[in-house]
């Protein structure tokens, strides 16, 4: 597994190495925000917590957890619905996954598809975000269930700048931003 540059600082990226439930929560913040301030927001919620893990997190005040968010610097734009959303998925993990987020990729060695089919459960997880999150993995956190590739769709081919799946660098960072403009720009043309 080669050293994940999402956020492009050291002690960020590091969290979201080490701890799959911290990725799992920066794709999960990946909305309506810049993707390294949302690969950003674990490390934010690690110190103000003084951890990161799923229990934690689920059994936390949900008042006060929405307060942690709002600190400035803010964890998300929106932080009440998103603290709300990250209890609702730490409550995920807690219930179904025994706390580990890794249990998502790995127990019963699944598949691809059911790993997509896991993802695409979880609070706040679409279609989209299932198939990056398992591009993700597969890409650089060494996640290579069988069809892999074939489940993520586009996200999950070899060579393209089109997603946090795609991110190694500041270069590539900036080839996925002009990726995902262009695609902005042609979505909003064909409104017009």
């Amino acid at each position: 597994m080669s050293k994940l540059q999402l956020v492009q600082e050291p002690s960020a990226d590091a969290l979201l190495e080490s701890n799959p439930f911290a990725l799992l929560v920066g794709m999960l913040l990946d909305q309506q925000i810049p993707m390294e301030v949302a690969f950003a927001g674990p490390k934010k919620l690690e110190d103000r917590l003084g951890g990161l893990e799923a229990g934690v997190v689920a059994d936390y005040n949900p008042d006060k957890f929405a307060e942690l968010f709002a600190q400035t610097p803010a964890v998300h734009r929106f932080p009440g619905s998103m603290a709300k959303r990250v209890q609702a998925l730490s409550q995920v993990i807690v219930d179904e996954y025994d706390g580990n987020a890794a249990s998502l990729w790995t127990t019963g060695d699944p598949d691809g598809k059911e790993v997509l089919r896991r993802l695409k459960a979880l609070p706040g997880f679409g279609e989209q975000k299932a198939k990056i999150f398992l591009a993700l993995l597969g890409k650089q956190y060494g996640v290579t269930p069988e069809g892999w590739r074939t489940a993520a769709g586009d996200y999950g081919k070899q060579g393209t700048h089109m997603s946090v799946a795609d991110v190694v660098d500041k270069g590539s960072l900036d080839q996925v931003r002009a990726y995902k403009k262009q695609m902005k720009a042609a979505a909003k043309a064909a409104k017009a």
